[in-house]
C-alpha cells in the first residue's frame, strides 16, 4: 500500500524556457533542480556533518535564485554511515553498528538548518539521511521530503538493502511514497532499488510524473538502467550522485555532470511540449492506458483462452497519510 500526500499547492502557472526545452503557457510545470553536494562518510564526526549540512544549504540558495520549485540531494546528503566505521569488527569484520556512537544531535540539528532555510526560501527540498527508530531497532535509510514552508511533511525509507545494508546497518522501508508538489506527482527510490524494475513499474501504476532517484555510489550501468525507466515508463527521473563519487556519463533530463559540487535544473510537467497543437492540453503519459484497453473485452482478448489469455491488471491501492 502505498502512501501517498497532497499538500495545498500554491497557486500560480509554472512554465519556463531553459536548456532549449520551451513549455507551453498552459503546461503545469515546475522547475527542479538535482543538486549534488559532497557526502561525508562518519557519522561521529560532528565537524563533517557540520560542513555537510553547510554545502546543502549553500546549493539550495543557489537553487532558490535560479527560481527552483524543488531542490533534490543525493542519498546520505547529511551522512551515508560507512560500513568499515560503522560496522567493523577488531578484526576487520562485519559486525552489528553501533548506532549509539552517531551525532544524533548534530543530524537533528543540520535537518533542523535545512528545513528551516526550506521555508525562508520558499524551496520544496529533498535530501537523504539516517533516520532513528526506537532501540534496538536499526534506523533507515531516508529521504526527508521538505516542504516550501519548512515543515517536514513526509519520509521515504529505502525498501530494497543490500546483504551488508540489512544484515548489519539499516532497518528496510515498508512502502513507496508518493507526494504531489503543485499538481506534479513524485515518487522516490534510493541507490541500489534502481536494480529493482518493481519499484519503477509500482510508480507506473500509481501514475507519477517523475521519480526522483538519489544514490550514493553511481557507475554507469546503474546510470543507464535508471535512464532507462525514465523512457520505459515515459516519465521524468531526477538523478543525483554525490559530487565525489560521480562515475557515468548520464545526461537525463536532471542529473549533474561533473565533479564538483554543483545543480542541474529542467522543468517537468504534467504535460511536455508537443509540437501538433492538438497535443497542447493532452497529458504526456496520454497514451500509456490505452494499450491495456485496446482489443479487450472485460480485460481478455477476444482469442481462444486455450490459446491466450491475459487477466486484467489489479489496479494499485493508495491510502491517504
Amino acid at each position: 500500500m502505498a502512501a501517498y500526500i497532497r499538500p495545498v499547492a500554491r497557486e500560480g502557472v509554472w512554465s519556463a524556457n531553459w536548456a532549449c526545452r520551451t513549455v507551453h503557457a498552459v503546461a503545469r510545470t515546475l522547475r527542479l533542480a538535482v543538486a549534488q553536494s559532497t557526502v561525508p562518510e562518519d557519522p561521529t564526526d560532528r565537524g563533517a556533518l557540520r560542513a555537510a549540512g553547510e554545502e546543502i544549504r549553500a546549493l539550495m540558495v543557489e537553487a532558490a535564485g535560479a527560481a527552483v520549485r524543488l531542490v533534490q540531494l543525493p542519498e546520505g546528503a547529511i551522512v551515508y554511515p560507512s560500513k568499515h566505521v560503522m560496522a567493523a569488527g577488531p578484526a576487520g569484520e562485519l559486525v552489528a553498528a553501533d548506532w549509539s556512537r552517531a551525532a544524533w544531535d548534530v543530524l537533528r540539528e543540520e535537518a533542523e538548518s535545512i528545513a528551516a532555510l526550506a521555508g525562508q526560501l520558499g524551496l520544496w527540498t529533498v535530501f537523504g539521511s539516517i533516520h532513528p527508530l526506537t532501540p534496538p531497532n536499526r534506523p533507515h535509510n531516508s529521504l526527508y521530503i521538505v516542504s516550501d514552508r519548512g515543515r517536514l511533511v513526509a519520509r521515504y525509507d529505502k525498501r530494497f538493502l543490500s546483504d551488508t545494508e540489512v544484515s548489519y546497518l539499516y532497518s528496510p522501508g515498508q512502502q513507496p511514497l508518493v507526494f504531489e508538489v503543485d499538481g506534479i506527482r513524485f515518487g522516490f527510490a534510493l541507490c541500489i532499488e534502481a536494480n529493482f524494475p518493481e519499484v519503477f513499474a509500482e510508480y507506473e501504476s500509481l501514475d507519477v510524473d517523475c521519480v526522483l532517484l538519489s544514490v550514493m555510489v553511481d557507475d554507469a550501468p546503474r546510470a543507464r538502467v535508471a535512464q532507462a525507466y525514465g523512457t520505459l515508463y515515459n516519465y521524468w527521473l531526477g538523478y543525483s550522485v554525490p559530487a565525489h563519487r560521480r562515475r557515468s556519463s548520464l545526461r537525463p533530463p536532471v542529473a549533474p555532470l561533473s565533479s564538483r559540487r554543483s545543480l542541474r535544473r529542467a522543468d517537468p510537467g504534467r504535460r511536455r511540449p508537443q509540437r501538433h497543437p492538438h497535443n497542447l492540453l493532452r497529458p504526456p503519459r496520454h497514451w500509456r492506458p490505452r494499450p491495456d484497453s485496446l482489443g479487450r473485452g472485460n480485460g481478455r482478448w477476444d482469442l481462444d483462452p486455450d490459446l491466450f489469455r491475459l487477466c486484467s491488471p489489479l489496479e494499485a491501492a493508495t491510502s491517504s497519510r
